[in-house]
Parts: C-alpha cells; sequence; structure tokens
C-alpha cells in the first residue's frame, strides 16, 4: 500500500488470462461496514488477476499463482480509501482479511505464510498512524496534513525493522522507506535509515545480496545527471527482445519517457505525445523506457501499440538507467536530450500543452523552455528601434495564464522593458482560445492555445543569445538561452 501511494492515477488493464497457471491462492475478506457491490480487486505487476463484487460484507478472488507473490488488493465503494493493501499469496493458499469498518489496508489477515506474518507484525506496529493516513485521505483532508501523517507511518516502519524477522516483507518495507527519503527533501530520519540498513547488510541471510544492493543504492546514490551534462547510455531491449542504445539516436532530439504500466498520468499523456512526435519529424524521436517486470511490459495489449521506440533495461526501475536521470521514483518523468546528447531539461508528470510547447520551442529559434513547456518563442526580430518577440502560449481552454508588467529580456549584463503587447494585456488573465489539434476526444481535444506578441527596448548590442524573464518568482515564466537567428 506505502510503495504505490505515490501513484496519481491507476490506470487497471483487463484481466490476465491463467491458461497456463493452475496453482491458486485464495483471498477472502469482510466487514459488515462495507456496502455492497463495493469492487474488490487483485493486481500483479499492475495487471489485474481478479476481481469480485461485494454482497453482505464478504468478497472472494482466486488469484493464479506459481510461487510466493506479492499481490495489491484494492476496493472501489463508498467509504473505501483511495489506497492499496499489499497482500503475499501463495499457491493453495487462503487468506482471510477481516475488518469493522472500510480501512481495509488495517484490517486483520490470518494466513498460513510466514512472510505474511511479518507484515502482519510490521503492520500492528503501525496500526494507529495508518488509520490516520487512512481516514484522512478518506475524508480528503489536505494534502499537508496527510503528508504529515504518512511520514508519521514511515518514522514507526523504520522504528519497527530492526525487531522483525529479515526476509523478502521486510526489506521491501525497508526499500519502500528509503524511496520515499529520495523522494523528499531533507528527511529527517536519514541516519536512522541508514543504520537500520547496515544492521540488515550484517545480519541478514544469503539469498538477499541483490535486493540489499539496491537499497544501498537509494540510500548511496550515484550523481543524477543535470541539464548540460553528457547523456548517459545503457544496453536496452525492445519487445521482441532486440538490443538497443540510445547511441542510435544521436544527430536529432531524445525524449526519455520513464513509465509503468499502472501509471495513469503515463497513459495520459500518449495523445499529446503522438501529436508532439508528428509534429517534430525527423528532428525528435521518443524512447518510451518501461520500468515494469519485462514479461508483463511485453505481453501488455497498451505496450504493443506504442508508435515510439519501446525500450527497457530489465532492472524494473531498481538501479537501472532511470537512477542515473531520474531525481525522484515518480512517474511519468521525462528527459529531454539535445541532438549531441545532452541532457537539456527533466521534467515530472504530465499537464496538457506541455509537450506541444516544447514542439513550438524545438520548431521555432533554439531555446530553453523547459522551465515553463506551455510558453515557447516561434520568432524573434530585432531593429535598431526594438525587439519583437512573438509567443504561443498551450494550455486547457479554462485556464488561464497572464504576463506580469515586469517581465523583460536579459543580454549583454543590461535588462531591457517591455514597451508594446498585442494579443495580450500584461497582469491580466487570458485564456487560450485556439485549438490545439483537429480532435475531439482524449485530453487533446481540451488542450488550447493562444499567440501574441511582446516588443521590448533594443539590443544595445545585438546578443548570440538572451533571455525571457516574467519576473523572479517561483513559477514565473522563463525562456533561456534564446537564439536571434
Amino acid at each position: 500500500m506505502k510503495r504505490l501511494l505515490s501513484t496519481l492515477v491507476l490506470a487497471l488493464v483487463g484481466l490476465a488470462g491463467s491458461a497456463q497457471t493452475t496453482k491458486m491462492a485464495t483471498i477472502k475478506g469482510y466487514s459488515p461496514a462495507l456496502k455492497d457491490n463495493t469492487v474488490a480487486e487483485c493486481l500483479i505487476d499492475m495487471v489485474r488477476i481478479a476481481s469480485d463484487s461485494v454482497k453482505a460484507g464478504h468478497f472472494t478472488m482466486n488469484i493464479p499463482v506459481e510461487k510466493l507473490t506479492e499481490c495489491y488488493l484494492i476496493l472501489e465503494g463508498e467509504g473505501c480509501p483511495r489506497l492499496f493493501k499489499s497482500i503475499y499469496v501463495a499457491p493453495n493458499t487462503v487468506v482471510s482479511m477481516t475488518g469493522k469498518d472500510c480501512l481495509f489496508p488495517t484490517w486483520d489477515i490470518e494466513s498460513p505464510l510466514p512472510e505474511q506474518k511479518t507484515a502482519n507484525r510490521i503492520q500492528e506496529h503501525i496500526r494507529d498512524a495508518m488509520n490516520k493516513m487512512l481516514r484522512l485521505d478518506v475524508d480528503k483532508a489536505p494534502q499537508k496534513q496527510q503528508d504529515s501523517a504518512y511520514m508519521e507511518m514511515i518514522r514507526q516502519t523504520i522504528e519497527v525493522l530492526p525487531s522483525v524477522p529479515i526476509d523478502i516483507v521486510s526489506l521491501t518495507e525497508m526499500e519502500d522507506a528509503c524511496h520515499y527519503a529520495c523522494n523528499m527533501k531533507d528527511f529527517p530520519y536519514m541516519e536512522q535509515l541508514k543504520a537500520v540498513e547496515k544492521s540488515l547488510v550484517e545480519h541478514a541471510p544469503k539469498g538477499y545480496e541483490e535486493k540489499l544492493a539496491y537499497i544501498h543504492s537509494l540510500l548511496y546514490p550515484l550523481h543524477v545527471l543535470q541539464p548540460g551534462e553528457e547523456a548517459i547510455d545503457a544496453d536496452f531491449f525492445d519487445m521482441q527482445g532486440k538490443t538497443h542504445h540510445l547511441a542510435e539516436l544521436r544527430g536529432q532530439y531524445v525524449l526519455l519517457d520513464f513509465w509503468s504500466l499502472g501509471c495513469g498520468p503515463c497513459r495520459m499523456a500518449e495523445q499529446e505525445m503522438r501529436e508532439m512526435r508528428k509534429q517534430l519529424q525527423g528532428k525528435l524521436e521518443i524512447v518510451g523506457i518501461n520500468l515494469d517486470k519485462p514479461s508483463a511490459w511485453q505481453e501488455s495489449e497498451w505496450s504493443k501499440h506504442i508508435v515510439w521506440q519501446n525500450w527497457s533495461d530489465g532492472k524494473m526501475g531498481k538501479g537501472g538507467i532511470n537512477s542515473r536521470y531520474c531525481d525522484n521514483s515518480s512517474m511519468p518523468y521525462y528527459v529531454l536530450l539535445s541532438p549531441d546528447h545532452r541532457v537539456v531539461w527533466k521534467l515530472t508528470g504530465y499537464g496538457p500543452g506541455k509537450f506541444l510547447g516544447m514542439a513550438a520551442a524545438i520548431n521555432g529559434p533554439q531555446q530553453d523552455n523547459g522551465k515553463n513547456l506551455a510558453l515557447a518563442i516561434r520568432k524573434v526580430e530585432t531593429t535598431a528601434n526594438a525587439t519583437v518577440v512573438s509567443f504561443r502560449f498551450y494550455g486547457q481552454k479554462n485556464n488561464w495564464f497572464r504576463i506580469n508588467s515586469g517581465a523583460y529580456l536579459t543580454a549583454n549584463g543590461k535588462k531591457y522593458k517591455i514597451t508594446a503587447t498585442d494579443g495580450i494585456t500584461l497582469a491580466k488573465e487570458t485564456w487560450p482560445t485556439e485549438k490545439a489539434a483537429p480532435v475531439t476526444e482524449g485530453i487533446l481535444a481540451a488542450v488550447y492555445y493562444t499567440d501574441f506578441t511582446l516588443t521590448f527596448e533594443p539590443f544595445d548590442t545585438v546578443p548570440a543569445s538572451f533571455d525571457f524573464k516574467e519576473g523572479e518568482a517561483e513559477g514565473d515564466f522563463v525562456i533561456r538561452n534564446i537564439t536571434i537567428k
């Protein structure tokens, strides 16, 4: 449940076939608080394996498994939190869950598996903190309150780990805590995490070396590439198993798309990415780097219809190429490489209009609009009397933007002020009005744009490049290294 909390939207894929698997595990659940027709679903490797509708508080799911497997339970219904419960199953085992409310991640679990018993001990220690977090989620409390409750749950998890058996469950919980620490600036319990990791290395039985090595890499990470640095390559394979390298695409822009089958925003972005790729044909290629189990990725119908390079490094996001490019484990995570294969910018998450803004920037004068992808410069004209810059802004029709009256250009160690505008009024809200693409369905149908120009004081000496800045506040529009040609 904790590992998947950061996934903003879950895109469930269809029920997986089980023709090749005859061994089964069973998950049974009951709570008098569950409403009829609440849907119970079980996922393995982000694929929905089984489902059932609640009747009189009960649900039952038969899970095809060949070995000890971690699966994820979700309940969709009134009063249920929008989170997951991690459950361990194995062939011919029955797992029973019982509770008195709809907060299923804290229910009691009966299982013959020692791994589930470890999970139960951890859950018992953090139960009160987890209950608080779940109630805040159900009540849709402010995110700050939810984050605080989640932090307390992480602290208590770190606290209990030294007292439970060292097995796949405790090491996975340790891995989850390390991921959270990596994604948070100034994580307050880093020293405690490192102490636990040291103890795990000293006392872990054989067979967990790879897991421990990954945990160590999270706590003591290698350098993550930043804009301006040279790209790093790796061995990739495609859906058919053929080997590839980023070097194959040198000479054009490359957009690295780190994604997962269970990431809703990853899928949501695809329609706009297709349009962007069409507009940048011959100038840019997309490389999707999947972070799932290779077999799940290769068998997914969604994967099969991707039109750009669709690769994996086989590491499932654990110490692979993503650890050298991505500052955190959020998905989707995008990295743009220049034609000479240097990092241009990095982006977490998807927002409608950003990829079309990137296309406009690449098709316009050379520029870095990575800080605010929705805004791009299409043309620059310089005369002895003025510098005229033509912009395009992409966004959803009901999302306004504005340019502050204090916006300026900077070059030659000097600021050049705005003297005139066309298409917008400074410091006033403007809504995009022109459809970005002739489509009527999907997220792209809601993307619009508007064009406008800003006139600035003339340059004293025409520079090779300049910057546009709306101001110095966080979130202000900034476009850097704009060329005159």
